[in-house]
C-alpha cells in the first residue's frame, strides 16, 4: 500500500519535471510509510527522490520506532546537538534543480534553515497528488474510520444513559473524553463540545461552568483519533420536555440532513447537497439561522478536502468521505445540529455514524 502511494508521487514528479519531494507534514509521512509521530520541534521528512530509494530522515530518538512501523529501508537520524539540514543534504542527489515541499506546512523559519544547507534552483508545491490521494479513501482508511465512529458513539452512548441535570457543560466533556480513552481512542480528534441551553445556538461556543438544566437543548459535537484516522459526529438532545419551537427546529434540521443524504451518489455536485439542505430550512422559514456550509472532508484529519458548500462544482466520487451536519442557530433560543459521516459508494452511500437521530429526551 505504501510504496503504491510512493508510486503516485514518483508519477506525478516524472511529470511536473521534480528532482526529489521533501515530505514533512507528520501525517503524510505516515500516509507513505506507516510511521506516526509528532517531532514537534524536531525536524522529519521523507526524501522521494526521482531515481533511487527514498530515505526516511527523523529523530535519533525516533530511530526504532520507525524502522518497527515502516517499511523503509533507510532511516537516517539525527541527534538534538546535530544540524538536521546537513543530514537532508547528505540524502539529496548532486546538482540538484527542482525540489518539491509542501508549501503549506514548510515554514519560514524551516525553509530559510534548510536553503542555507541546500542550493535547489527552485521549489514547487507537490501537495496536489497527496490531496488527490487522501480524497478517495481505501478499504483500510474506511474500515479505521467505522472503528473511529464505533468509539465515538459508545463514549457518547455511556455519557448521555447516566447524565443528569445540574452537571456542568465541562463535567460532560470531561466524562466523554475519559470515556473516549477508555474504549481505545487515542483521544479526541478536536475540542470536544457540549453546549447547553442558549449557548447550543453558537457553532462553535467553548463549554463552561453552564449547568445542564431542564427543558432545553443540549448538543454534542465530538469525535476521536484512533488508527490515524477520526471521526465527527453532533448529536442534539432534548433535556425533559422542551417547547414546541425547540421541536419544530429540532425537526428542520433532521429533515434538512435527510435529505442531504438521500442525494448522496456518484457524479452529484457538493453544492447541490449544501443547496438540497438549505433549502428545506429556508422553506420552513429559518433559512437566516443557517449559517455555515453544510460540511467537509473527513479522514486523517478531521477537517480536509472537500468542503461542501454552495458553490463548490465538484463532483461526488466512489471512496470520498465527508460531514453532512445542517443546523440551525436562534440567538437566545437554542441550536441544533445533526451531523454524520457520510461514505460515497458506487451507487449511493453508507452513512457510517449509526447513533440514532430522532429526538432523544434524556436527564430524566
Amino acid at each position: 500500500m505504501y510504496q503504491e502511494r510512493i508510486q503516485r508521487i514518483l508519477a506525478y514528479m516524472q511529470k511536473e519535471g521534480i528532482d526529489v519531494a521533501l515530505i514533512t507534514l507528520p501525517k503524510h509521512v505516515y500516509y507513505l510509510t506507516g510511521f506516526l509521530t509528532e517531532p514537534h520541534e524536531r525536524f522529519m521528512g521523507l526524501v522521494i527522490p526521482a531515481a533511487g530509494e527514498p530515505s526516511l530522515i527523523v529523530p535519533a530518538l525516533d530511530r526504532s520506532a520507525a524502522a518497527e512501523a515502516s517499511a523503509m529501508k533507510n532511516i537516517l537520524t539525527h541527534t538534538d546537538t546535530d544540524n538536521p539540514y546537513d543530514v537532508l543534504k547528505n540524502a539529496l542527489p548532486p546538482g540538484l534543480k527542482t525540489l518539491g515541499l509542501e508549501k503549506s506546512h514548510m515554514t519560514v523559519d524551516r525553509f530559510e534553515a534548510m536553503s542555507a544547507q541546500i542550493a535547489a534552483e527552485s521549489y514547487v508545491d507537490v501537495e496536489e497528488p497527496l490531496r488527490e490521494m487522501r480524497l478517495i479513501k481505501s478499504a483500510d482508511e474506511v474500515e479505521r474510520m467505522k472503528h473511529a465512529v464505533k468509539l465515538v458513539e459508545a463514549a457518547l452512548d455511556a455519557v448521555v444513559k447516566s447524565l443528569k441535570p445540574g452537571v456542568t457543560e465541562a463535567e460532560v466533556v470531561a466524562d466523554l473524553e475519559y470515556q473516549m480513552k477508555r474504549l481505545g481512542a487515542e483521544g479526541p480528534s478536536f475540542s470536544t463540545m457540549v453546549l447547553a441551553g442558549e449557548k447550543s445556538a453558537l457553532p462553535h461556543g467553548k463549554p463552561g461552568s453552564r449547568e445542564v438544566r431542564e427543558g432545553e437543548l443540549l448538543l454534542f459535537d465530538l469525535g476521536v483519533l484512533a488508527d490515524g484516522y477520526v471521526s465527527d459526529i453532533t448529536r442534539t438532545f432534548a433535556v425533559g420536555e422542551i417547547s414546541e419551537q425547540l421541536r419544530d427546529i429540532y425537526e428542520t434540521v433532521l429533515a434538512a440532513n435527510e435529505a442531504a443524504i438521500a442525494e448522496v451518489r456518484p457524479g452529484v455536485t457538493l453544492a447541490h447537497l449544501d443547496q438540497t439542505a438549505r433549502r428545506v430550512i429556508s422553506d420552513k422559514g429559518y433559512g437566516e439561522y443557517f449559517i455555515h456550509r453544510l460540511g467537509h472532508g473527513l479522514g486523517m484529519d478531521v477537517h480536509e478536502y472537500p468542503s461542501v458548500h454552495g458553490q463548490n462544482q465538484d463532483t461526488l466520487r466512489p471512496g470520498m468521505v465527508f460531514t453532512i451536519e445542517p443546523g440551525v442557530y436562534v440567538p437566545g433560543v437554542g441550536g441544533v445540529r445533526i451531523e454524520d459521516d457520510i461514505l460515497v459508494t458506487a451507487d449511493g452511500c453508507e452513512v457510517l455514524t449509526q447513533y440514532p437521530k430522532q429526538l432523544q429526551v434524556i436527564g430524566k
